[in-house]
């Protein structure tokens, strides 16, 4: 089942109050639609969350897996409202081996449900993000139209463009980053990045 941004605040909601039920508060570093969908920057909907971090008294850390007790109360979310098993996952975690833009930490927003905090990344960082996803999968992907939705000026693309290329330096990577950027009306100047 795929949620709008209503659906997914209620499974947000909900997974707050059986969190606070289980006297276990979290909170999550979220990327994807999802986090695209809370702060307002699109309007399509998504079939889950993406959590890349744990943050522990404003500090985060990794997510490589999700711990049981979030897990229980993401089963129990799924099943009352229908959604996916792994509607909660950890798939791009690996973001965080090679670091997020640089400040990016400075710029989050955080929304409450309950007992838990989820933590946005920026615009700016989303654009970061989408760009590098949207490289793998390519003009007709749901990361290359969340791309285009947000909006990103010649600027902002480049500055992700140079993000990108120090998760994967390759030369196919580099064409295919170039070859994104011109579907985006930005020509890339390999000095420039």
């Amino acid at each position: 089942m795929s949620m709008n941004k209503q659906a997914l605040e209620e499974a947000l909601a909900l997974l707050g109050d059986v969190l606070a039920d289980q006297e276990t508060p979290f909170g999550l570093l979220v990327i994807g639609g999802s986090s695209l969908l809370l702060l307002g920057l699109i309007d399509r909907s998504t079939a889950d969350l993406d959590v890349i971090g744990l943050v522990d008294a404003n500090s985060y850390s990794k997510m490589d897996f999700i711990p049981e007790s979030l897990g229980s109360a993401a089963a129990r979310v799924a099943r009352a409202m229908g959604l996916a098993d792994d509607w909660l996952n950890t798939r791009p975690a690996d973001l965080m081996d090679l670091g997020l833009p640089d400040g990016w930490a400075k710029r989050i927003s955080v929304r409450t449900f309950g007992a838990l905090e989820v933590h946005l990344p920026s615009r700016q960082d989303q654009i970061c993000f989408k760009l590098y996803a949207a490289i793998d999968s390519g003009p007709t992907g749901k990361h290359f139209a969340d791309l285009y939705e947000l909006t990103p000026n010649a600027e902002e693309l480049l500055g992700a463009g140079r993000w990108a290329i120090t998760h994967d330096s390759s030369t196919g990577f580099q064409q295919e980053l170039r070859g994104c950027l011109h579907d985006l009306g930005v020509e890339w100047d390999h000095d420039v990045i």
